[in-house]
């Protein structure tokens, strides 16, 4: 965006000089925080969200409860569209704005497995590669639980291929495929602490993992991948979400339509009874 579209985006949106100064910082590091992004009762109830899917799916591990199970969910349609969510990604994505991927990477005490070194963009069929990860923290994400770590700068480099990844132990780490540790200096590396309901906004060339969490807490976070409608989702019947604005009538994206509330079947929410309205 130009800085004046910029400015104006911020006003329209009440966010103002602070939201300025985040956009700055990630253009920078390739990577922000937004502290008290979403309420302590939405953050809640993403981890309710997450305990009720495992009791629906059990033979999946809580780090990889994917899109596929997230597109025609109510209360994913809620988050996504959360109007404070929507805000942070129209300052980078502009004001057509579609959710493209969601995945709750939930660690369990103990056994919580790692996240290796890698840039999400190496793993995405995106067409460009426009699209910024709002990562919402649902319980204190910390270094003792696995937090997202990353490392500062690395935005500026050149994004790695699928075939430059090796593959790894999927029981050890959640995506299988990452970079090669001979290829990373994590010196700097920066833990990204949050508290529930905080937010951090990441470039998808930056390189970022987590380690396992071998505390006795769990660790719920959940990434959303937010792009402008004019980018092209090159999987065929992916489903994205609209969130805001028009889809692009040059760019032949589908989208998902607007789930309803059954009772019995989908988890209630604050707002259930009125989401079918």
């Amino acid at each position: 965006m130009l800085p004046s579209e910029w400015q104006i985006g911020c006003e329209r949106s009440g966010l103002g000089e602070d939201m300025k100064n985040l956009r700055c910082e990630y253009d920078q590091n390739g990577y922000v925080i937004a502290r008290e992004a979403i309420d302590a009762v939405l953050a809640e109830e993403t981890v309710q969200h997450v305990h009720w899917l495992i009791e629906r799916n059990p033979g999946v591990r809580p780090e990889r409860l994917h899109h596929h199970l997230l597109a025609r969910d109510p209360f994913m349609h809620r988050l996504v569209g959360d109007e404070r969510l929507v805000d942070i990604a129209e300052q980078f994505l502009g004001p057509d704005v579609a959710m493209f991927a969601a995945h709750y990477i939930a660690k369990p005490p103990g056994d919580g497995q790692a996240v290796q070194w890698h840039q999400d963009g190496s793993y995405w069929p995106l067409e460009p590669m426009e699209v910024t990860t709002l990562w919402v923290a649902g319980t204190p994400s910390t270094v003792e639980n696995g937090c997202m770590r990353v490392l500062p700068g690395t935005h500026n480099k050149h994004l790695l291929k699928r075939r430059d990844l090796i593959d790894l132990d999927q029981e050890k780490y959640v995506l299988g495929v990452g970079i090669h540790p001979d290829q990373i200096d994590d010196s700097d590396a920066v833990d990204l602490e949050l508290n529930a309901g905080d937010v951090s906004i990441h470039n998808p060339n930056i390189i970022h993992g987590s380690n396992a969490n071998t505390s006795d807490q769990w660790r719920v976070g959940l990434t959303l991948r937010y792009i402008p409608t004019s980018t092209w989702v090159n999987r065929e019947d992916h489903e994205n979400i609209l969130v805001r604005g028009k889809a692009s009538p040059d760019v032949a994206n589908v989208y998902a339509g607007r789930p309803q509330y059954v009772p019995g079947e989908t988890m209630p929410f604050s707002g259930c009874e009125v989401w079918n309205q």
